[in-house]
Order: C-alpha cells, then sequence, then structure tokens
C-alpha cells in the first residue's frame, strides 16, 4: 500500500514537471527605454550591464536581451530594446525585488539618484507579451559572426480592430506564417501577443541574421515564395495589420543573446 503511494506521488511530481515545462517560456517582458542624448544612452547602458541583468539572472532569468537600433535606422541613439523570456508572470516581481537590492548596493549614482532635470532616459515603455501557440518557447541563436554585424529584427503588427488583429495572429499559428519563417531560416527568437503595452492591439515578433546581408536576402525569398502569396491573396486575412513598426537592431557587448 505504501509503495503505490510512493508510485502515486511520484507520477504526480513528474506530470506537474512536465506541465511547467510545458509551458515554460510562454511569456516575455521587454522595456523600451526612449533616449534624448548619448549621455542618457551611456548611463542606462551602465545601468543595464552592472544593476539589472545582474537581478534578472539572480531572478533565475537566464538569458537577457539587449538591443540598439543599428546606424542606418531612423531610431539609432533613440531606443535600447531590452527582451526578458519569463517562465511566469511572477517573475516580472521577482526581478523588481533583487533590483531593489542591487539598487541599494549599486555605484550606479548616476542613474538610480538621477536629479530630476537631469534624468537618464525620455521615459520607460513596458510591454507583456503571451508567446504564439506555433511558438510556445523563445530561442537563443547562435551566430560565428561578431555580435557588432548580428541583426536582431523586431517588428510590431498594429491591428485596426480586436478581430482583425486575432485574425493577424491565426495567419501566423494556423494560417502557416510562423512555420514559413521557420522553413526560410529567419531564427526567429519570439512570437508574441502582446497583453499589455502603448500600442495594442498589436503583436511583436524578433527574427535574428548573422549580417544585414543575410537578413536582405531572407527577406526578398520570404516576398517571392508562393506561401506567402497564398497568404496574403487570402481575402480571410484581408486587412488585418493597420500599422507596422520595423527596427534593425544588433545586440549589445553584454547582451546574452
Amino acid at each position: 500500500m505504501k509503495s503505490k503511494r510512493i508510485l502515486s506521488i511520484a507520477v504526480f511530481i513528474i506530470a506537474l514537471f512536465s506541465y511547467s515545462q510545458l509551458f515554460a517560456g510562454n511569456y516575455y517582458q521587454i522595456k523600451v527605454y526612449s533616449l534624448d542624448n548619448p549621455g542618457q544612452e551611456e548611463r542606462v547602458d551602465n545601468y543595464l550591464k552592472t544593476t539589472f541583468l545582474k537581478a534578472a539572472h539572480e531572478a533565475g532569468i537566464e538569458n537577457v536581451g539587449v538591443f540598439k537600433p543599428i546606424e542606418t535606422d531612423p531610431d539609432y541613439g533613440k531606443k535600447i530594446f531590452v527582451l526578458i523570456p519569463l517562465e511566469d508572470l511572477n517573475d516580472v516581481v521577482k526581478i523588481d525585488d533583487q533590483l531593489l537590492q542591487f539598487e541599494l548596493n549599486s555605484g550606479n549614482d548616476d542613474y538610480i539618484n538621477a536629479a530630476h532635470d537631469n534624468p537618464p532616459f525620455k521615459r520607460v515603455e513596458t510591454i507583456i507579451l503571451k508567446a504564439f501557440s506555433e511558438m510556445p518557447n523563445y530561442h537563443k541563436p547562435a551566430f560565428d559572426t561578431p555580435k557588432a554585424e548580428q541583426i536582431f529584427q523586431i517588428r510590431s503588427y498594429e491591428g485596426p480592430t480586436e478581430k482583425l488583429y486575432h485574425k493577424k495572429v491565426e495567419m501566423f499559428n494556423e494560417g502557416g506564417e510562423v512555420a514559413l519563417f521557420n522553413d526560410l531560416g529567419f531564427n526567429a527568437v519570439f512570437f508574441g501577443e502582446v497583453l499589455a503595452g502603448a500600442n495594442m492591439p498589436n503583436l511583436i515578433y524578433m527574427t535574428s541574421f548573422k549580417d544585414i546581408e543575410t537578413n536582405k536576402k531572407l527577406w526578398e525569398a520570404f516576398g517571392a515564395h508562393p506561401k506567402w502569396e497564398e497568404l496574403k491573396n487570402n481575402k480571410a486575412y484581408a486587412n488585418t495589420v493597420s500599422h507596422i513598426d520595423n527596427w534593425l537592431c544588433h545586440p549589445t557587448s553584454y547582451s546574452d543573446f
């Protein structure tokens, strides 16, 4: 009787572990720092490198990505994107708790104790996303090129209505757009539905490339692919996107990605 009970408990633990693994990595947080000048960029860089990433790692977040628009992007020098994969939404609170401890003992005085008339940033936006069903976990790419050459492309698609937005999400999942990206080798990092953010309803995804030439080559292949022709001409998915934001970024030297 005792052995049966132990076996039942063991089965329950294994099932619980399997369940947690199935849904691990299902959420993301993106922090977007808007900057006014190079001095702010330097202060945010130092804070992220020496304080924020350490706090996130201490909270159990293994990989945190930090990205900046490339030199030819209109937002070059004006934004810093931070990608934080979450096992569950409670991780947001865990990071904040760790940050409080790190900031109390941090040397980042020019960021943490910045004067009201000399702030380290213009604004900070926080976006919470849920992973697409067709890509429930993030992918960390590995390239043989220097980080200064690698391209991480961030795209946000806004929908004119919530119903049409959900059709665009369907187009990615059931329609096969995610599969097309994967088949062509876009090295997608994540696809996510925005649950909280400034531009809802919208989705955001990130693809990655070893260099800008590969980025251009793959987008040309995507645009000419028969599957994309089929999808974009499918009336069920017509008028599902009202606005697109697009950033070509390099990872910072201290980024985990």
